[in-house]
């Protein structure tokens, strides 16, 4: 089906998956075995973003969407519809960074979201960002101007323990400076 879409170099010798930019799973139905391909080339990829999945079946159950996403699935398509033009399609645009998921997966998938974040990462003072509900106050007040006294004032925490959190944060995310911090934080959608 694909072997004539000159967008696409198709690689058929096993050794070639680990550099392969999107994985295609044909199948009647998934299953966790119809996932393990995906989780090895992914494993053994050099790429510093492992490839991504495209899978084309006729029975995705509701509780293999999990799986799938841990296996870097970003494509689910048809398989007694597909025709050559929208797999073509499907894949480069997974290529390049696009989702195609039905309705009733991505429902299911912020479904799954919710519960993580509810029963998951507010349980342990975290925030969806991977920061602490402190770390996370710590670089708002960072971003509106205080200084490392004002934030322990207003969190009623000592300066010491501010100034580690502040090391911490940077540390952990490779920032050289407290602007650094903030910036970051702007740039991802922290703050």
């Amino acid at each position: 089906m694909l072997a004539a879409e000159r967008r696409l170099k198709i690689l058929t010798d096993a050794a070639e998956f680990p550099a392969a930019d999107v994985i295609v799973v044909v199948e009647e139905s998934v299953c966790s075995e119809t996932l393990s391909l995906p989780r090895e080339v992914r494993a053994a990829s050099p790429h510093e973003a492992p490839p991504r999945c495209v899978i084309v079946t006729d029975d995705f159950p509701d509780n293999m969407l999990v799986p799938a996403i841990e296996c870097g699935m970003a494509a689910l398509l048809p398989r007694n519809r597909i025709e050559a033009g929208v797999l073509a399609r499907t894949i480069v645009g997974v290529s390049q960074g696009m989702v195609c998921l039905p309705l009733r997966l991505q429902a299911g998938l912020l479904a799954e979201f919710d519960r993580v974040v509810n029963k998951v990462l507010k349980p342990r003072g975290l925030t969806l960002s991977g920061l602490s509900v402190r770390e996370h106050e710590v670089i708002r007040l960072l971003a509106n101007g205080y200084d490392t006294d004002e934030i322990a004032a207003e969190l009623a925490y000592s300066g010491s323990l501010i100034k580690k959190t502040i090391k911490e944060l940077m540390d952990r995310y490779g920032l050289r400076s407290r602007s650094h911090a903030v910036a970051h934080a702007i740039r991802h959608g922290i703050i």
